[in-house]
């Protein structure tokens, strides 16, 4: 409604007031919903925050487990935990075969899970059986797995080891998990192939191939038919139809498989610890870690052990975040 009077100008319609139980209504709402969460955030200060920040203020500290009972969390801090665990013998060794462990187990059991997809994207008959066995290796638990495992390959009555020397003509039964290195003769070459680590690594691939088999299936079943069928009609081979079509689709979803998989194989533990025990060459961090505390009894350097492998974890994701995020956000 506008108001004319003389020499004052033309006024607007007057402004709205909000009701006056709006308001109340929305601190309502606000203090239900802060009532509705409180028992989640509990529960995750308590069994994530808490144990966070003294396993951070143990690495501070120089804590047996002897004296464990008496430390708080705040205490005499020093650098020496991490002074002796980085000068500590070994451990640049473990780090090595953490990355190299972490990697390849990473590409392989991606490589796998993608030819499987690719594999089983059209139906056939009995498609879902094999779908369904596929992820055994998955669900299995993996103290079940690790013993199927460790039996055949076994070099006294392994499954494995009787193949090899029956059918394959082996010289002598191999040690596949306990034996650092054996000598295989590659194009003329003779190179020693740390085979307890590619045992590991061959089973973290198999043990986590499936997940990505998950992934791969599920993003193939949603490219459109339509640019296949017309890749097909200008009479691309199968190769380009892979490399120019499907690919472009699935990079995303490999991108965001590449850094979950690296996460969880970089601290891995139960894997190596079942099968060979970080014995002949297959010490990760996460088993010294493990070492540290029951074997030696020192908390203050398996925390600072731990946190270091957890600073190194986040500047390696954050360097991929960094090189490859903004063109995953393109993508």
């Amino acid at each position: 409604m506008t108001q004319l009077g003389g020499g004052s100008g033309v006024t607007g319609p007057a402004p709205r007031l909000a009701p006056p139980g709006r308001s109340v209504r929305g601190k309502e709402e606000n203090r239900a919903g802060l009532t509705l969460i409180s028992p989640t955030l509990v529960i995750i200060g308590v069994a994530v925050v808490v144990p966070i920040v003294w396993a951070v203020s143990l690495a501070f500290q120089r804590v047996r487990l002897i004296n464990v009972r008496g430390t708080g969390f705040f205490g005499e801090y020093t650098l020496a935990n991490f002074e002796n665990v980085v000068t500590s013998p070994g451990f640049l060794t473990a780090l090595a075969t953490t990355l190299v462990y972490s990697v390849v187990g990473t590409g392989l059991a991606i490589a796998v899970g993608l030819v499987a997809a690719l594999a089983l994207r059209k139906p056939f008959r009995g498609r879902g059986a094999i779908r369904a066995s596929l992820l055994l290796p998955y669900v299995a638990p993996v103290v079940a797995a690790t013993f199927v495992w460790s039996t055949m390959l076994n070099p006294q009555f392994g499954v494995v080891n009787w193949f090899g020397t029956t059918v394959l003509g082996w010289d002598d039964p191999i040690a596949f998990l306990s034996d650092r290195s054996l000598p295989v003769s590659i194009l003329g070459w003779q190179v020693n192939l740390p085979i307890a680590l590619v045992t590991v690594i061959l089973f973290e691939a198999w043990r986590s191939a499936p997940f990505a088999f998950l992934f791969l299936t599920a993003r193939l079943q949603a490219v459109p038919d339509v640019l296949d069928e017309a890749a097909r009609i200008d009479g691309a081979t199968p190769s380009q139809r892979f490399r120019h079509i499907l690919l472009p689709q699935l990079l995303p979803t490999i991108a965001v498989l590449s850094v979950l998989r690296f996460i969880w194989t970089f601290n891995n533990f139960d894997d190596i610890y079942l099968l060979t025990g970080g014995g002949a060459g297959t010490e990760v961090v996460s088993v010294r870690v493990f070492d540290y505390l029951t074997a030696r009894g020192d908390i203050g350097a398996a925390s600072a052990q731990a946190l270091v492998l957890a600073v190194i974890l986040a500047v390696l994701v954050g360097v991929y975040l960094k090189l490859f995020g903004r063109q995953e956000e393109r993508a």
